[in-house]
Protein backbone atom coordinates (compact mmCIF):
# COMPACT_ATOMS: atom_id res chain seq x y z
CA UNK A 1 0.00 0.00 0.00
CA UNK A 2 3.04 2.02 0.57
CA UNK A 3 4.08 1.88 -2.52
CA UNK A 4 0.99 2.60 -4.03
CA UNK A 5 0.78 5.56 -2.05
CA UNK A 6 4.46 6.83 -2.99
CA UNK A 7 3.62 6.12 -7.13
CA UNK A 8 0.48 7.84 -6.81
CA UNK A 9 2.06 11.04 -5.29
CA UNK A 10 1.63 13.23 -8.33
CA UNK A 11 -1.44 12.20 -8.50
CA UNK A 12 -2.02 14.08 -5.28
CA UNK A 13 -0.10 16.42 -6.18
CA UNK A 14 -2.54 17.55 -9.24
CA UNK A 15 -5.25 16.84 -7.13
CA UNK A 16 -4.32 19.49 -4.67
CA UNK A 17 -3.47 22.18 -7.62
CA UNK A 18 -6.78 21.66 -9.11
CA UNK A 19 -8.76 21.90 -5.61
CA UNK A 20 -6.82 24.71 -5.59
CA UNK A 21 -7.56 26.42 -8.48
CA UNK A 22 -10.96 25.90 -8.06
CA UNK A 23 -11.08 27.86 -4.96
CA UNK A 24 -9.24 30.63 -6.62
CA UNK A 25 -11.84 30.64 -9.37
CA UNK A 26 -14.53 30.57 -6.97
CA UNK A 27 -13.16 33.15 -4.72
CA UNK A 28 -12.46 35.42 -8.35
CA UNK A 29 -15.70 34.85 -8.87
CA UNK A 30 -17.59 35.79 -5.93
CA UNK A 31 -15.56 38.91 -5.99
CA UNK A 32 -15.96 40.39 -9.71
CA UNK A 33 -19.98 38.67 -10.26
CA UNK A 34 -22.56 40.95 -8.73
CA UNK A 35 -24.72 40.04 -6.44
CA UNK A 36 -27.90 40.40 -8.28
CA UNK A 37 -26.72 38.32 -11.00
CA UNK A 38 -28.96 35.53 -11.89
CA UNK A 39 -31.94 36.61 -10.09
CA UNK A 40 -34.06 37.14 -13.10
CA UNK A 41 -31.88 35.94 -15.63
CA UNK A 42 -28.57 35.70 -17.10
CA UNK A 43 -28.12 39.11 -16.58
CA UNK A 44 -27.42 41.58 -13.22
CA UNK A 45 -31.17 42.30 -12.17
CA UNK A 46 -29.80 45.87 -10.50
CA UNK A 47 -29.33 47.05 -14.15
CA UNK A 48 -32.73 47.76 -14.45
CA UNK A 49 -32.96 50.48 -11.90
CA UNK A 50 -29.65 51.84 -13.17
CA UNK A 51 -31.21 51.77 -16.92
CA UNK A 52 -34.30 53.58 -15.42
CA UNK A 53 -32.61 56.21 -13.32
CA UNK A 54 -30.78 57.24 -16.72
CA UNK A 55 -32.28 60.55 -17.64
CA UNK A 56 -34.17 60.32 -21.01
CA UNK A 57 -32.13 61.37 -24.24
CA UNK A 58 -35.42 60.51 -26.58
CA UNK A 59 -38.05 63.22 -26.83
CA UNK A 60 -40.22 61.35 -28.80
CA UNK A 61 -42.03 62.29 -32.22
CA UNK A 62 -44.67 64.46 -30.77
CA UNK A 63 -42.17 66.73 -29.31
CA UNK A 64 -40.37 67.14 -32.62
CA UNK A 65 -43.52 67.93 -34.28
CA UNK A 66 -44.65 70.02 -31.65
CA UNK A 67 -42.37 73.00 -33.38
CA UNK A 68 -41.40 71.12 -37.01
CA UNK A 69 -45.64 71.26 -37.99
CA UNK A 70 -44.43 72.00 -41.35
CA UNK A 71 -41.74 68.67 -41.89
CA UNK A 72 -44.48 66.59 -39.67
CA UNK A 73 -47.29 67.06 -42.13
CA UNK A 74 -44.82 66.57 -45.26
CA UNK A 75 -43.63 63.28 -43.59
CA UNK A 76 -47.53 61.78 -43.39
CA UNK A 77 -47.85 61.73 -46.66
CA UNK A 78 -44.46 60.25 -47.20
CA UNK A 79 -42.88 56.89 -47.71
CA UNK A 80 -40.81 57.49 -44.21
CA UNK A 81 -44.27 58.59 -42.35
CA UNK A 82 -44.09 55.71 -39.45
CA UNK A 83 -40.20 56.45 -39.04
CA UNK A 84 -39.36 58.88 -36.14
CA UNK A 85 -37.44 61.90 -36.21
CA UNK A 86 -34.43 60.70 -34.10
CA UNK A 87 -33.96 57.74 -36.00
CA UNK A 88 -31.93 59.85 -38.39
CA UNK A 89 -31.35 63.00 -36.10
CA UNK A 90 -30.47 61.50 -33.34
CA UNK A 91 -31.41 61.19 -30.09
CA UNK A 92 -33.57 64.96 -29.18
CA UNK A 93 -34.55 65.02 -25.85
CA UNK A 94 -32.07 68.15 -24.84
CA UNK A 95 -33.05 70.03 -28.07
CA UNK A 96 -36.41 69.43 -27.48
CA UNK A 97 -36.07 71.15 -23.81
CA UNK A 98 -33.51 74.14 -24.86
CA UNK A 99 -33.43 74.41 -28.76
CA UNK A 100 -31.87 77.76 -29.09
CA UNK A 101 -28.36 76.18 -26.98
CA UNK A 102 -29.00 72.60 -28.26
CA UNK A 103 -29.04 72.10 -32.12
CA UNK A 104 -30.15 69.16 -33.87
CA UNK A 105 -27.76 67.77 -36.12
CA UNK A 106 -28.38 67.18 -39.82
CA UNK A 107 -27.45 64.14 -41.14
CA UNK A 108 -24.88 63.34 -43.75
CA UNK A 109 -27.80 61.95 -46.26
CA UNK A 110 -24.17 60.02 -48.61
CA UNK A 111 -24.20 57.72 -45.24
CA UNK A 112 -27.40 57.86 -43.39
CA UNK A 113 -29.51 56.80 -46.44
CA UNK A 114 -27.47 53.95 -47.71
CA UNK A 115 -27.91 52.34 -43.76
CA UNK A 116 -31.36 51.41 -45.16
CA UNK A 117 -31.42 51.58 -49.08
CA UNK A 118 -28.22 49.97 -49.98
CA UNK A 119 -28.88 46.96 -52.37
CA UNK A 120 -28.53 44.15 -49.99
CA UNK A 121 -30.52 40.06 -51.10
CA UNK A 122 -31.76 39.85 -47.85
CA UNK A 123 -34.13 43.04 -47.89
CA UNK A 124 -37.70 42.35 -49.42
CA UNK A 125 -37.81 43.00 -53.09
CA UNK A 126 -40.58 45.70 -52.27
CA UNK A 127 -38.20 47.63 -50.36
CA UNK A 128 -35.93 50.71 -52.25
CA UNK A 129 -32.50 49.88 -52.74
CA UNK A 130 -29.87 51.43 -54.86
CA UNK A 131 -26.41 50.31 -55.00
CA UNK A 132 -25.01 53.88 -53.73
CA UNK A 133 -21.62 53.70 -55.51
CA UNK A 134 -23.26 53.27 -59.25
CA UNK A 135 -26.76 55.34 -58.19
CA UNK A 136 -25.15 58.13 -56.83
CA UNK A 137 -20.90 58.23 -56.36
CA UNK A 138 -20.35 60.87 -54.29
CA UNK A 139 -23.41 63.10 -54.44
CA UNK A 140 -25.04 63.29 -51.07
CA UNK A 141 -28.47 62.04 -51.45
CA UNK A 142 -30.34 64.95 -49.99
CA UNK A 143 -29.10 66.73 -53.36
CA UNK A 144 -31.83 64.83 -55.03
CA UNK A 145 -33.78 63.38 -52.92
CA UNK A 146 -36.04 65.39 -50.00
CA UNK A 147 -35.61 62.68 -46.98
CA UNK A 148 -38.76 63.71 -45.48
CA UNK A 149 -41.02 63.21 -48.62
CA UNK A 150 -38.21 60.88 -50.75
CA UNK A 151 -39.85 59.89 -54.09
CA UNK A 152 -39.81 56.15 -55.49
Amino acid sequence: MKTLLREAGHLVRLATLGALLLILFLLVRRAVVPPSFGKYGHYRAASLEEIAARPASFAGREACEACHDDIATMKREARHARLGCEACHGALAAHAEDPSSNKATKPDTATLCVRCHEADSAKPKWFPQVVSSEHMGDVPCGSCHNPHKPKV
